[in-house]
């Protein structure tokens, strides 16, 4: 990921638990996932069953990669939402920031629910992420801090 890696706090981790369990009952959704952009698993709730999830969450990401490139060829610079629509069931991808938010549904739920539901989530979600980067963000300006103040001399000087 091109983006500033970031380090995710418990308190973060289950707030965003609980904006999925949320999103996964008002949308009626089997599973949802929130991935990162490198196809990286990083929250879910719902029913996986037997799929993996790592190999999903990585579909997931190429899925979309592939899909923002085809917006440039077309003129887009990006299209803020993927959907694919099954005979049984369907997958719906918001795209936030340096995350996917991915809704996995069946035809107990429709697609314009989910987005709806989703829509809201996505802010609560891109919330949390953006705290979380400034969080740590801040955590490695105190802690370079000390290392900076360190000169090659005095590295020098230690191994002479």
């Amino acid at each position: 990921m091109a983006d500033t890696p970031f380090i995710l706090q418990e308190h973060q981790f289950q707030r965003l638990k609980s904006v999925l369990a949320r999103l996964c009952v008002e949308c009626a959704a089997r599973v949802v996932f929130l991935i990162d952009r490198d196809g990286q698993p990083i929250a879910f709730h719902g029913d996986i069953g037997d799929m993996d999830m790592t190999s999903f969450a990585s579909l997931a990401a190429g899925n979309v990669a592939a899909t923002s490139s085809m917006a440039k060829l077309i003129g887009e610079d990006n299209f803020p939402a993927v959907v694919h629509e099954g005979e049984h069931e369907s997958i719906y991808i918001s795209i936030i920031g340096r995350a996917l938010l991915v809704v996995v549904f069946d035809e107990r739920s429709t697609l314009s629910l989910v987005k709806i539901r989703s829509k809201r989530g996505s802010f609560e979600v891109a919330g949390i992420l953006e705290e979380a980067l400034a969080e740590s963000e801040s955590y490695r300006a105190n802690n370079n801090s000390f290392f900076s103040e360190i000169t090659d001399d005095d590295i020098d000087s230690l191994f002479s």
